[in-house]
């Protein structure tokens, strides 16, 4: 009898053992279809523009960017913020300069292809590229980029915020639609530094200050309500009042350099704007640069 309950016990502990098996199997089954948004190369490295229809492109067995990779991603930016280890795989990638071929996925569903690419390529690509980082020193941000070197070499519609790729960032609490000067501690370094533009609006000192370029801006760039701010690229932030702009400057890295133009680059201009702000007032904003180790300087007036 003894013996007889012994077996009974082994058969059943081996029968729960492979149903056990079984559930694990499937599970893994469910989260490989469930996966969210990935981005594999291609077996083979196809060539960027030698890619055929997104169906018959067969995949590396292991994505280079997966969900658990990413820590957020930016809908107005095209920003994929990556973990300290995810963002230095992306780094070490030996991206020739023809580039190297991705695929974007959701849930290993195929979406859009695109490239890695080098910023020392010479060769222009009109896909979705995300751009190999110069360093390893952050901000852990890649922008997923239309065309290189410019967008206008792009074709075609813009892929990046498909209903699937949006739906599955929000399902997973990644999805980030704007960011607002409150919800970051830094703005990220500018290799022209930053433009300031002020004037005078019923009565309130507004703001915009931009990323410095070799342009002139245009009255919508700098009146604009708007905000637009990448923390790894171009910034546009318009606020209104002196503490305003005050706690915009002190999130610049120390020592940035700020050309302010006391004024609006315009000849003509509403009537409720006034081109200047008083004497007062400049002198309080520049004192405050200074204080934040800013190098700001002012091109129509100097306290």
């Amino acid at each position: 009898m003894k013996k007889l309950l012994g077996s009974v016990s082994i058969r059943l502990a081996l029968s729960i053992l492979f149903v056990l098996a079984i559930l694990l199997i499937l599970s893994g089954c469910v989260a490989s279809k469930q996966a969210g948004f990935t981005i594999y190369l291609t077996k083979g490295d196809i060539a960027p523009g030698q890619k055929p229809a997104l169906r018959h492109v067969d995949m590396a067995d292991q994505p280079i960017i997966n969900m658990n990779d990413i820590i957020t991603y930016n809908s107005q930016t095209y920003e994929l913020k990556l973990t300290a280890w995810a963002y230095e795989r992306i780094a070490k990638l030996e991206v020739p300069v023809r580039g190297m071929s991705f695929m974007v996925c959701v849930d290993k569903n195929p979406i859009y292809a695109g490239a890695f690419w080098t910023p020392v390529s010479s060769i222009s690509y009109d896909g979705v590229t995300i751009w190999k980082p110069f360093s390893m020193s952050g901000p852990d941000i890649v922008t997923l980029e239309l065309g290189y070197p410019t967008s206008s070499f792009y074709g075609g519609e813009d892929p990046r915020n498909s209903p699937d790729i949006i739906a599955t960032f929000k399902k997973a609490g990644k999805l980030i639609t704007k960011l607002s000067i409150n919800s970051i501690s830094e703005l990220p370094q500018s290799a022209k530094g930053y433009e300031l533009y002020s004037w005078s609006e019923n009565n309130q000192a507004h703001f915009t200050l931009i990323t410095g370029t070799n342009r002139n801006k245009t009255p919508d760039e700098i009146i604009a309500a708007d905000d637009f701010i990448s923390e790894a690229g171009w910034v546009r932030v318009n606020v209104i009042g002196v503490d305003a702009i005050k706690s915009v400057l002190g999130k610049l890295p120390k020592n940035e350099q700020v050309i302010w133009e006391a004024g609006l680059p315009f000849t003509t201009l509403p009537e409720e704007i006034k081109n200047t702000l008083s004497p007062t007032t400049i002198d309080a904003i520049f004192s405050y640069a200074r204080q934040c180790g800013i190098s700001l300087t002012v091109s129509t007036y100097q306290p």
